[in-house]
């Protein structure tokens, strides 16, 4: 897929959003990619996962995992177009986890998968479970980077789209100095 077919799909379902946003980071920005809307629609979920699987492909991956709630529906249909299990992870006590008597075995090859990242806090914890279970994690697909490739995950990162997307600490940030609130579209409430 391109660049432009991949704008196209997240523009046709109104993923990209404007405003004045308290991201999960705690930081503000002026641009949202809630990919949950994209998500909804099985047809563009399959295109974009399917991309992110062929760019593993030959990797010899067993399983592909994603952070709770964006990385399940990626995680599922790029473990679908791969022809391997999905699993998620799940935060409890601040803590990612693996429940639900999912286990990754020691040498098990894994590609950690999720919808979107801005610091790749969340991938980064999900790629330190499964190292910690002895498994090992083959690359990291994402259907956004809004870190502009910032975010170093110390493995090979495939993002379908990668921006820059201005993020501002929230005592410094001008959408507040205009008064514009700041609201959170996000799954987590923090």
């Amino acid at each position: 897929m391109t660049r432009e077919e991949i704008l196209d799909i997240f523009t046709k379902t109104g993923a990209m959003l404007t405003g004045h946003f308290r991201l999960t980071s705690g930081k503000h920005s002026n641009r949202y990619f809630q990919c949950a809307q994209v998500l909804q629609y099985p047809h563009y979920t399959e295109r974009l996962c399917q991309e992110i699987a062929q760019r593993f492909a030959g990797q010899g991956v067993e399983t592909v995992i994603g952070p709770a709630m964006g990385g399940i529906l990626v995680s599922y249909e790029v473990a679908r177009a791969l022809g391997v299990r999905s699993l998620f992870t799940e935060r409890e006590n601040g803590k990612m986890l693996l429940r639900r008597n999912f286990t990754v075995a020691p040498g098990e090859k894994v590609l950690v998968v999720e919808d979107v990242i801005t610091t790749g806090g969340s991938v980064a914890e999900v790629i330190e479970l499964v190292r910690g279970l002895g498994g090992e994690v083959v690359g990291v697909g994402v259907l956004v980077d809004r870190s502009n490739g910032k975010a170093d995950l110390g493995v090979r990162t495939e993002a379908l789209l990668t921006v820059s997307v201005e993020t501002f600490e929230p005592d410094h940030c001008p959408l507040c100095d205009q008064g514009i609130p700041a609201i959170k579209p996000g799954s987590r409430q923090v």
